[in-house]
């Protein structure tokens, strides 16, 4: 089969030439048909935190199961069923991955579509439900806190920071799933350039108040719209240099905040922060161990799915955050719940706007990671490419048919 290939000593990426894997017990092996780009792909291409000599690379896929383990065959999920159309996140011509962290994509959906939701969809619902507790629609989690000085009347205030990111979009649709779980009004909050707040304002996003980053003054906009309350709970989808101080700045007194890079790989600074930010990786959901390079002491909330616990949480080379079977858990969970009802075209998440790219594998790094960037998401660059597939990306999440 073909695949990205990193090798991490020099930093280059090849398409290579690669054996076909085989199944192992309780996996199944998938014709991959469309894969979708994350920030992470560019950012750990250019800067590896992999250390062998060479590591398949990618996330997101959507394709066909080709075959199953023989220990799960003759199963009844769907998922194990040759020609079974499904998605997840792994990459490569073909894959072999655990049936229960795929999922059943319906016939409403091309591949292509499918391919743009499993990474971004988990890492949203971690930090919703796992991280910030909310009530879930498909496992159990802490709950809204007791605010005690406000009424269960007066809607909760949740914040969104970075709402046009393919994160944020789903972000946004999991909170407004927890309010009907919970029976709770929720003022959504979203940050980001105006010109995607049109598209934010309407289904199935529908915040009730949007500022524009671009302002200075934005942080005290969210306060006045909050009634001077501030914000219960905030997402920081960019989790990038000042971003993370200003999101804490709109809390409340006991709010909560999730990120999604830790401070070093952010570059923010968390001892300037009276509420600690809760941090993990979307990777504990494969329950496997994760391994991180070169970091320094890292003051944050280590998030769990069963609680958070305040540590001082050391990551030196190739530290090892032990594998999490909550996290794994939740992430069965997830999928399954996506899943549910596919045979009645039944959607549970709108997927992202695409930007269908040309080229397949090969046009990956020269074209995709051009347009992710080096550094992360704040600081993306013009670049000098005219065709329009190549123009900047805003509220699109980039996708390769196979």
């Amino acid at each position: 089969m073909k695949a990205l290939v990193l090798h991490p000593p020099s930093h280059k990426v090849s398409l290579c030439d690669l054996p076909r894997p085989e199944p192992n017990v309780g996996e199944v092996l998938v014709r991959v048909h469309a894969v979708a780009l994350n920030p992470i792909d560019a950012l750990y291409a250019f800067k590896p935190i992999a250390t062998q000599e060479q590591r398949v690379i990618g996330t997101d896929f959507a394709g066909v199961v080709v075959e199953a383990s023989t220990d799960i065959a003759d199963t009844s999920d769907a998922r194990t069923r040759l020609g079974a159309r499904v998605a997840g996140f792994l990459q490569g011509e073909y894959v072999v991955v655990p049936y229960d962290l795929i999922w059943n994509v319906p016939d409403c959906l091309s591949l292509e579509t499918a391919s743009a939701v499993s990474m971004c969809g988990l890492t949203a619902a971690q930090g919703v439900f796992a991280r910030l507790g909310l009530p879930c629609p498909f496992a159990s989690t802490s709950g809204f806190l007791p605010f005690p000085y406000r009424d269960t009347a007066s809607p909760i205030n949740f914040l969104i920071y970075g709402s046009s990111t393919s994160l944020g979009l789903y972000a946004a649709q999991l909170v407004r799933l927890s309010s009907i779980t919970s029976s709770r009004a929720i003022r959504l909050i979203g940050v980001a350039g105006a010109s995607n707040h049109r598209l934010l304002g309407q289904p199935p996003y529908n915040y009730d108040v949007l500022v524009d980053y671009h302002d200075l003054d934005w942080p005290d906009k969210v306060w006045e719209a909050t009634g001077n309350d501030g914000v219960q709970y905030a997402l920081d989808c960019i989790s990038e240099g000042d971003t993370v101080e200003n999101v804490h700045s709109t809390l409340g007194s006991e709010g909560k905040l999730a990120v999604f890079r830790t401070p070093s790989g952010g570059g923010y600074n968390v001892s300037k922060l009276r509420i600690k930010p809760i941090y993990g990786a979307v990777w504990e959901g494969l329950g496997a161990e994760i391994g991180y390079n070169g970091s320094d002491r890292l003051p944050l909330v280590l998030g769990t799915l069963a609680h958070q616990l305040l540590i001082s949480l050391t990551i030196y080379s190739e530290e090892i955050l032990p594998a999490n079977a909550d996290a794994r858990d939740f992430a069965a969970k997830f999928f399954s719940f996506l899943g549910t009802d596919a045979k009645a075209d039944e959607i549970k998440l709108e997927p992202n706007p695409l930007r269908i790219m040309p080229g397949g594998l090969e046009r990956v790094v020269p074209d995709g990671f051009t347009l992710l960037g080096k550094d992360g998401v704040s600081s993306r660059m013009m670049n000098d490419r005219l065709e329009e597939y190549m123009q900047p990306i805003s509220a699109q999440k980039i996708v390769y048919p196979v």
